[in-house]
């Protein structure tokens, strides 16, 4: 039974997140619902709590649903590290002294779960896991994949397209849905990109009494809605699509304003996405490389800078045919979009570059971060090269030619010559692009 908040209490000294899974307080280890015992307030969503009722005279909790958004709830409860929101202070002993706070969990708390959330925020030294088995080991273990080798993407929060980042001929992708719609909608997105094929297996309430499973293929997928607790399975068939930068120029829209396949796939070489990075995309166009950044690595983001509100559509429809868009923040023009984006640990200038914008992009750059600027006209090609001088890194020119007809026969057609320059920001000061080498430091 679950309980109004009353009053704010004590000092938060532990966090102990509980996983759960749909077999509710039976499938729980003894040690998960010894820690459900002793609690005074376990925290959690309605339908987890709802998962405790068997044990209800097992447990003397307070019961504490969230309330939604549930995200900020919880940084009501977590936030300063201070306070826990909901206990009524009735005397007891403790009641004045740091608490420790129960929070119950879908699965596996650390997989797409809160428990992550949490330890993000007031470390790992103040939480405490107990993992039950995670929604993707269980649909592993049904459809008989190997869990190492599946691919596995969340639409909890962002979009279904989300899939469209994975899907590859033989791959095998797990999708953790948002809601009862998330299948209907992935189907659909698998038949608009050439995987209709693909076998589709939806998977309800795994590991309780009300599971189900049910397949079929993509473009056949006529089912209605089913249970909002569910994981879709996609055993992908169709176009080979690799990670590596160079995606053919006809996966984009574009009115001609884009990175050429071959200039792109070494550009996003050059800058190099490693980790939870961001990417500031400066006149970026039909946003080929800010997207071919965000494919090389999940864990990056990028910020995409564009003065025409059409090419900036286009970007944006780009984005969510590669499955990026939750990654990808399109801006206006520069310099007036610059201020307050967060701070890069990437610049590409590939449009509108001149001495204001180098100089605010470098000067925003994160330390040990890098810049490359690719030049096409005499003049910014000039602009890089007097900077090269100034700040070192690497000048080189790219000339690209390929075979095309001429009348009956066939010759070799060039595509403009590029400049392009990088250059890593030390961790010590330099001066910003256009300033005195003497101010350097100052």
């Amino acid at each position: 039974m679950t309980t109004p908040d009353t009053t704010v209490l004590s000092s938060i000294d532990e966090f102990v997140v509980v996983g759960i899974g749909a077999d509710g307080w039976p499938g729980l280890g003894e040690t998960a619902r010894d820690e459900l015992r002793r609690a005074r307030v376990i925290y959690g969503a309605a339908r987890q709590l709802a998962l405790l009722d068997g044990a209800a005279p097992e447990l003397g909790a307070q019961l504490r649903p969230w309330r939604s958004p549930m995200s900020k709830h919880l940084a009501e409860v977590i936030g300063n590290g201070v306070v826990a929101e909901g206990m009524i202070n009735d005397g007891h002993p403790d009641a004045a002294h740091p608490e420790t706070v129960h929070i119950l969990a879908s699965g596996d708390p650390m997989f797409h779960g809160v428990g992550a959330s949490i330890i993000a925020r007031v470390g790992a030294g103040r939480v405490r896991v107990y993992p039950a088995v995670s929604s993707a080991s269980l649909a592993c273990a049904r459809l008989g994949w190997d869990l190492a080798t599946a691919r596995i993407v969340s639409a909890v929060r962002a979009d279904p397209g989300v899939v469209l980042s994975e899907v590859t001929d033989g791959a095998r992708v797990l999708v953790l849905s948002r809601d009862e719609t998330t299948p209907a909608a992935v189907a659909e997105l698998l038949v608009d990109a050439g995987f209709g094929a693909s076998t589709l297996t939806v998977l309800e309430q795994l590991g309780g009494p009300a599971e189900q499973i049910a397949a079929d293929t993509a473009e056949s997928w006529r089912r209605r809605a089913g249970d909002p607790l569910n994981i879709v399975a996609v055993d992908c068939v169709g176009p080979r699509r690799s990670r590596l930068p160079g995606r053919p120029d006809d996966t984009y829209e574009h009115d001609g304003q884009i990175t050429k396949s071959t200039i792109r796939a070494l550009t996003v070489c050059t800058l190099g996405p490693a980790g939870a990075q961001t990417l500031w995309d400066i006149g970026s166009g039909s946003g080929s490389v800010a997207i071919e950044w965000l494919r090389a690595d999940h864990r990056g983001t990028a910020v995409a800078f564009e003065r025409d509100p059409e090419r900036a559509d286009r970007l944006r429809r780009n984005a969510a045919r590669h499955g990026v868009a939750h990654r990808l923040t399109v801006r206006g023009p520069a310099p007036d979009e610059l201020a307050d984006a967060p701070r890069p640990d990437a610049v590409f200038i590939g449009g509108g570059l001149d001495e204001e914008i180098l100089a605010l992009a470098w000067a925003a750059l994160a330390a040990r971060g890098r810049l490359v600027v690719n030049a096409v006209t005499v003049e910014n090609q000039t602009l890089v090269t007097r900077r090269h001088g100034a700040l070192g890194g690497t000048l080189r020119r790219l000339s690209v030619e390929t075979v095309a007809p001429l009348g009956t026969m066939t010759t070799w057609r060039p595509a403009l010559p590029i400049v392009q320059w990088s250059v890593d920001k030390p961790a010590q000061s330099m001066p910003e692009p256009g300033g005195d080498p003497a101010e350097a430091g100052r």
